[in-house]
Formats: structure tokens, C-alpha cells, sequence
């Protein structure tokens, strides 16, 4: 703390954009000093302070925030006055610390401390930096034409101070950056901190003399061509071949393929591209074919796309706000992205969405792109059967066009936009023009698409900076080597639950506003939500159930429209049949009870799972076996494999399979049921007939069944349990492999259902019919079943 009785008072003078350092002798500029300031000026009595301005202000208006707190004392030895005011010469005595400032309308007063500087460099450690500076001042100053009279003045110079103060007022240094040097105390670290704002001066010249060097020469080269062409174009008018429409047009290309930052081997070949077309006499017949290729080329982003940094907290609220549920999906996408963000490299952003309609797969990749704050394009690949759909037309080819790949890139502007390839797997496969597919192959390999080439550009372009996303139904259809290059992501159906949230939290605000109504003018009740999910929808997706809203929302329009209701109008369950119609999906329900031969089975399809009944029934006969149901080849072998297996296991001359036929059906013939996962359902179906033990009509099941009595696990767990919980099941049998498969059900579909997973027929026996297979002959010797069902 200061000793009070140091404490000194005096004028301050204002100065800004300037170095004063003690010792000093230098000018400083007084604009319009009033006569109250000229007097202590000239006086000599009173303590003169020059004090730093945090900003270039005027010397009007001033206040104590305005000034730094640190400034010089100084002896005024000249007095020059000017038509634009006083030019003072000063030497500066000493460092001073403002204490405090008094601002009156004529002059600023101060209470300051003096700072002495510290002396922590000897004589000759001043007279080796005094030359350091000065040699890098001569390197400077010889790098310009008429440097060296600089050089010369600054050789005069023998204090440090004095070095700095006058070098300083040619250096790009801010206010701030020139106060630091009078704060510092100490004259070493003042002086190493002034030879690094040197050096960095003298890089600064020498980079921006090496770009200007390189500029020119490329200026030259330009003007040189600009000057020949002109020339050319004189000539050619000249000979009447320069007047022909389109020639300012074709000057143009010039500049704008100089504009495109193309890659040099692009950028020659666009050259060449000009030549030709430049050298065609008049009306010449490739004019249009080369002005179009030459639009591609100026058309199309080559600059790299600028690396923006992925923010995932922004990019997962983006995926919650616009998509409920699918949790695991949306942790899947997240993880991808922190690895695009640790890695800082695209390739291998190649994913493919796999799920049924309507679940959302294209609105996830719009999600992306704006997560990722990219552009957003969109190919649908559906039908697509011309491999010139995707890699272009030849040139040679009347009315040749590059490939929708390319197209789409041009009409993104980047070089590194979200492009979503829409329903790969509806490929048109084979046929005479090409494989679509396997022009894909090059497209979403990472380690070719560098250098993708398009038949009519036949010039490679890069398309590893593209985030490509697919999405498709089913991967069954995706060619093994083109699905092979993407990673899967599996989007599974929707809940009835999820559906409810979906459509109360976005559909229905997304219908009201696209049909011009308000939450107080349309209200759709959770029970008449749920009503219509349940009964008027038949689907894995939303997509059904917009529509469904939609219609609800015309219904409601017509009645504002025409003054039919009171606002709001509430939609009540028992006019859903009038609205929509009959209810449009029928599922089948638990039975009451099953006969003798009947079993529920489990089956998953496209828009969500449902259950099926296995019904056997037998007859006198040859021992022929009939199989109805409209069944595909792989459940027929199913049913076989289900009967040899019971042949086997029965003890002999229990029942005489020769003179009874066999008769199986799955109902719904209409529809097409296909799949080994029937397999215990068809076992068991054909053990209650073979004892005569009803099965309980609440157990469903599932598995594929082997020659040996082993069950194997089956695919869509989660839509067949959904579709046993919406059926009224209560227990369900499943194969022990597709336990771990459990976790992706939801919870509240868990606690409605019983889970029992089996590992053989024995297990399956056991549990529908509370038998054993080794116990059968005892079952039959008790009831007399042998006799009374299949008695030979």
C-alpha cells in the first residue's frame, strides 16, 4: 500500500494510440487546449501527467472510467502552436500510479504515486538487446524499397525506451497491447515482450510477400490468357466467325471455372473442356452438348465443406422433440456421432434404417441433418431399374444426364450434406439396363467413394464427405455385398402405448395446423385416441392413423366452415362409426376354449404381430396328410417334421397312423403364412389331438422345431409378444435362446405376460399338456385315447 505522504498531485493530459515510456524525448498533440491548460503547462510549477484513454476518445465528456490507471510524469522543453492546435515536446521523467481523478470542466487533476522502473539490466545487456532490436528492424526495413533511411534513424537510437516509443507507432498494436509495455516495471521483460511483437511483425510481412508473390504470378498468368483470348476474339470478329450468339457467354466460363476452386486435374480438364467449345466455327453441332457439361462442372461444390464441431446434448433434444420412443435407435445415432466427433472423419457415416412403414426412418434422417446443422436431400431409390439412374448417361448420348447422385450434391450446394437414399430395398434388380444395386456399391463403399465417377462428369468426384443414410422395410431384398457396406439399425413397431404418445404429443398438433385448426376449436379425447389405434388402424407405424386424424380434422373444418357446431367441437367415441366408418382392423382374440387338436400360435408380420390357431382334426382314411391355409413351403415342412417327430416318440402300436388321415389348417386362407417358427405350435397341436388333452386357450407359443426334439429360436419376439398381450394371452412359451431378446419388449407388455422359455418338445409337452412323451402310453392305457381316437 502507498505511503500517503507520497502521494503528489497535477494536470493530466489525455493521450491514446501512443507509447510513453521514462526517458523518452517525443512529441505529443493537444487539439484545442483551452487557456487554463496552456497556463499550467507553461507555468512549470505544476506536475504534468500524460494518462492512456482505453479508447481513441475526444478530450469532451471524459469520465474516470475512461482512463487506464497508470500513466508518465513529463517536463514540457517546446511549445509549437498550430491552426489545428498545440504540438508539445516532452521528455517523460517517470512511471506514475493515478490515485485519484478530479474531471472539471477545464482541466483533469490527479493524485498520483511514482513507479520507479526496476534495474534488472546492466549496461551491457541493454547495448545487446538495443541491438537485437535493431538488427531485426534492418531485416524488416530491407524487405521494402526505401527501407533504409528507417534503419538509419534507428540506428541513432540509444535507450531502449526510446526504441520501443518510436517503433511502436508503426506496428498494428491495440491501446491495451500498448499499455502493457508501461505497466511493466521491469525493462527486460518489457523489452523481450516488445522483440516478440517484432518478430511476429516480421512474419506477418514475409507470409503476406510470399501470397502476394504467388498472386501476382497467378495474376499474370491470367491477364497473359485474358489478353490472348481477347485478342483471339478480335481476330475472330475479324473474320465474321465472333459474332455468333453466346460468345460473351463462353468468356464467362473462364471466370466462373476460375471461381469454382476446382482440383487441378478438374480444373484442366474443364480447360480443355472450353477449348472445344471455343474452337467450334459457328453453329457448330457439340456447342449445347459442351455448354451443358461445362454448367455441371461450375455447378458442382468442390471446396471441402468446412468441419463444424457435433454438439450431442443439442443433437439428442433434437431427436426427443421430434421422435417418442425408439430409445435404443436414438442412442445408436448419438454413439455414431461422437464417433464422427472423435474421430474427424466422415467415412464409414454410411447407416441403413430398417423398419416397418411409417415408423419414422425418413423423418430420423431430416433429424440428422439438423442435428448435425447440415443440408438435407432426399433420393428415393423406389422402383429405380437403370443403372444410369445412378451413375449418369455417356456423353455420347442424346439428351445425356449426370446420375440422381450427382444431381442431388449440385442442387445441395456442399460437399457435405445428409442425403437419405429412400427404400433401397425396392430396387429394381437385373434386367437389360444395369443393376442399380450394384452401382450403389461404389457410392457407399468409404474406401471408393473418394473417387466416385459418374458416366456423363467421367471425371472422379468425392463423395466422402456425403452422410449417407438408408433406409428400407426389409433387408431381405438388399443384394448381401451392398448391404454389407452399411451399417443396420433396426427400428422396431410401435407400441399401442408409444402409438398413444406419438400421436397425442405431434400427430395431432401436426394435423391441426395443416388443416387451419386450434387445440380450442378441435378436441380429441385420450379414450377416442386410443379407440381409434385399436380399431381403426392396422399397422407397424403412424402413418395409418394420421390419415385417420386427418379425417377427423376435414370432418371438423366442413362443420366451422358451414356454422354446424358449437366451438369447440369434441369428438365422442360413439361417433367414430359415423366419421371414420366401420372399424377397419379385426384381430384375433383368446378363445374361450380350445378343442382337442387346437393351439394358439405366434405370428409376426409386417405391421405388427398377431396370433394364429393351428387346428388338426383326423378321420378314417389312408393315412394321408392335408395341409390348407394358403402355408409356404418352409411351415408345410414344418407340419411334416412336427409328425415324424410324434411317430417317433410314440410307443409302438399306440395308434395306426395308416388307416386315419390327417388333416391340418391355419385359418385366414386368404393370407400367406410362411416361416419354421410354428413348428411347437404344430406339435403341440398334433399331440393334443394324438391324447386328447385340451390345451389352455390363454397359453400362445412360439419356436422352430427339429427332427431330434430340440427348439430353436425365432425372429420379432417383441411384435409377436404385442401381439399376444393386444389378443388377451396370458402365458406364452418361447425357445430359451430367445430370452436375452426379452429386454427390447416394453415393461408394460412384460408384467401382462407370462414367460416360459423351452428347450425341447418335452418342455413344450409338459407345459400345455402337463405330459411327458416317455409317460404317452400311459395316458393312452388310462383314458382308452388309442381307441377312441385314432383306434385302427
Amino acid at each position: 500500500m502507498a505511503n500517503l505522504d507520497n502521494i503528489q498531485r497535477g494536470i493530466v493530459i489525455p493521450v491514446s494510440n501512443t507509447v510513453l515510456l521514462p526517458g523518452v524525448v517525443t512529441m505529443i498533440h493537444l487539439a484545442a487546449p483551452d487557456d487554463l491548460q496552456m497556463r499550467y503547462l507553461e507555468s512549470g510549477n505544476t506536475a504534468n501527467i500524460a494518462l492512456p484513454l482505453k479508447q481513441n476518445f475526444g478530450q469532451q465528456g471524459l469520465t474516470e472510467e475512461d482512463f487506464f490507471k497508470i500513466g508518465v510524469s513529463f517536463l514540457v522543453s517546446g511549445v509549437e502552436k498550430t491552426d489545428k492546435g498545440v504540438h508539445l515536446t516532452i521528455k517523460i521523467t517517470d512511471r506514475v500510479e493515478i490515485r485519484e481523478l478530479r474531471i472539471e470542466s477545464s482541466a483533469v487533476h490527479a493524485e498520483y504515486t511514482l513507479l520507479p522502473d526496476a534495474v534488472d539490466l546492466d549496461e551491457k545487456s541493454r547495448e545487446e538487446m538495443l541491438g537485437y532490436l535493431k538488427k531485426i528492424v534492418r531485416d524488416i526495413s530491407g524487405k521494402f524499397q526505401g527501407g533504409e533511411q528507417y534503419s538509419k534513424i534507428v540506428d541513432e537510437f540509444k535507450d531502449v525506451n526510446t526504441l520501443i516509443t518510436y517503433l511502436s507507432q508503426f506496428m498494428p498494436l491495440s491501446n491495451e497491447e500498448k499499455y502493457e509495455f508501461l505497466k511493466m516495471d521491469s525493462l527486460k521483460e518489457r523489452s523481450l515482450r516488445f522483440m516478440d511483437c517484432l518478430l511476429k511483425q516480421k512474419e506477418s510481412i514475409e507470409l503476406n510477400m510470399q501470397i502476394s508473390e504467388k498472386f501476382s504470378e497467378k495474376a499474370n498468368k491470367f491477364y497473359r490468357e485474358q489478353m490472348l483470348r481477347e485478342q483471339l476474339r478480335v481476330i475472330q470478329e475479324e473474320l465474321n466467325e465472333g459474332k455468333r450468339e453466346g460468345a460473351k457467354k463462353d468468356r464467362d466460363y473462364l471466370t466462373k471455372i476460375e471461381e469454382a476452386q476446382m482440383p487441378e486435374d478438374i480444373k484442366n480438364a474443364a480447360l480443355e473442356e472450353l477449348d472445344k467449345l471455343e474452337a467450334q466455327g459457328p453453329g457448330g453441332s457439340e456447342q449445347n452438348v459442351i455448354r451443358n457439361y461445362l454448367d455441371l462442372l461450375v455447378q458442382l461444390p468442390w471446396k471441402k465443406a468446412e468441419a463444424r464441431p457435433v454438439d450431442l446434448d443439442a443433437a439428442r433434444r433434437i431427436l426427443n422433440a421430434q421422435h417418442y420412443g425408439l430409445e435404443k435407435v436414438k442412442e445408436r445415432i448419438i454413439q455414431h456421432l461422437a464417433v464422427m466427433q472423435l474421430k474427424n472423419d466422415k467415412k464409414g457415416s454410411i447407416l441403413l434404417l430398417v423398419g416397418p412403414p411409417g415408423t419414422g426412418k425418413t423423418s430420423l434422417g431430416k433429424s440428422i441433418a439438423e442435428a448435425l446443422d447440415r443440408k438435407y436431400i432426399r433420393l428415393s431409390l423406389g422402383g429405380i431399374r437403370d443403372e444410369a439412374e445412378i451413375r449418369g448417361h455417356r456423353r455420347t448420348y442424346v439428351g445425356a444426364m449426370p446420375g440422381r447422385i450427382l444431381q442431388s450434391i449440385k442442387k445441395a450446394g456442399t460437399t457435405n450434406p445428409v442425403m437419405v437414399l429412400d427404400e433401397v430395398d425396392k430396387l429394381m434388380t437385373g434386367g437389360y439396363s444395369g443393376d442399380p444395386a450394384s452401382a450403389l456399391l461404389e457410392v457407399l463403399d468409404p474406401e471408393q467413394n473418394n473417387s466416385f465417377t459418374d458416366h456423363y462428369l467421367d471425371l472422379p468426384y468425392d463423395l466422402s464427405d456425403v452422410f449417407f443414410i438408408a433406409t428400407a422395410n426389409s433387408v431381405e431384398t438388399i443384394p448381401g455385398p451392398l448391404l454389407d457396406r452399411m451399417e443396420v439399425i433396426q427400428i422396431s413397431s410401435y407400441t399401442t402405448d408409444e402409438k398413444f404418445h406419438i400421436g397425442k404429443t405431434h400427430l395431432i398438433p401436426s394435423v391441426l395446423q395443416e388443416h387451419g385448426l386450434t387445440a380450442e376449436q378441435l378436441i380429441i379425447e385420450d379414450d377416442v385416441l386410443r379407440k381409434i389405434i385399436g380399431d381403426y388402424t392396422l399397422e407397424a407405424g403412424v402413418r395409418g392413423l394420421k390419415k385417420q386424424l386427418a379425417t377427423l380434422a376435414r370432418v371438423t373444418s366442413e362443420k366451422i366452415v358451414s356454422n354446424k357446431t358449437v366451438l369447440p367441437y369434441t369428438v365422442k367415441i360413439d361417433e367414430l362409426e359415423e366419421l371414420l366408418g366401420r372399424q377397419v382392423s379385426r384381430h384375433d382374440k383368446a378363445q374361450q376354449d380350445n378343442p382337442p387338436g387346437v393351439v394358439t400360435g405366434l405370428a409376426w408380420t409386417p405391421v405388427g404381430g398377431e396370433i394364429l390357431f393351428i387346428e388338426a382334426t383326423d378321420m378314417p382314411g389312408s393315412g394321408e396328410v392335408t395341409l390348407t391355409g394358403k402355408l409356404g413351403d418352409v411351415m408345410k415342412e414344418s407340419a411334416r417334421i412336427s409328425l415324424s417327430l410324434l411317430k417317433s416318440r410314440l410307443p409302438l402300436n399306440t395308434v395306426n397312423f395308416k388307416e386315419r388321415d390327417l388333416h391340418i389348417h391355419v385359418p385366414s386362407g386368404a393370407v400367406s403364412k410362411d416361416g419354421p417358427s410354428a413348428g411347437i405350435a404344430l406339435f403341440t397341436a398334433l399331440a393334443s389331438l394324438v391324447t386328447g388333452i385340451k390345451v389352455n386357450p390363454q397359453i400362445a407359443m412360439t419356436g422352430e422345431i427339429t427332427l431330434r426334439g430340440a427348439v430353436l429360436p425365432i425372429g420379432g419376439l417383441k411384435e409377436k409378444l404385442l401381439g399376444a398381450q393386444r389378443a388377451g394371452i396370458t402365458r406364452v412359451l418361447i425357445p430359451k435362446d430367445n430370452v436375452t431378446d426379452l429386454k427390447d419388449v416394453p415393461l408394460e407388455v412384460k408384467n401382462q405376460l407370462t414367460v416360459t422359455p423351452v428347450e425341447t418338445v418335452e418342455d413344450v409337452l409338459r407345459e400345455t399338456l402337463g405330459i411327458s412323451l416317455p409317460r404317452i402310453e400311459h395316458v393312452f392305457l388310462q383314458k382308452g385315447v388309442g381307441e377312441r381316437v385314432l383306434e385302427s
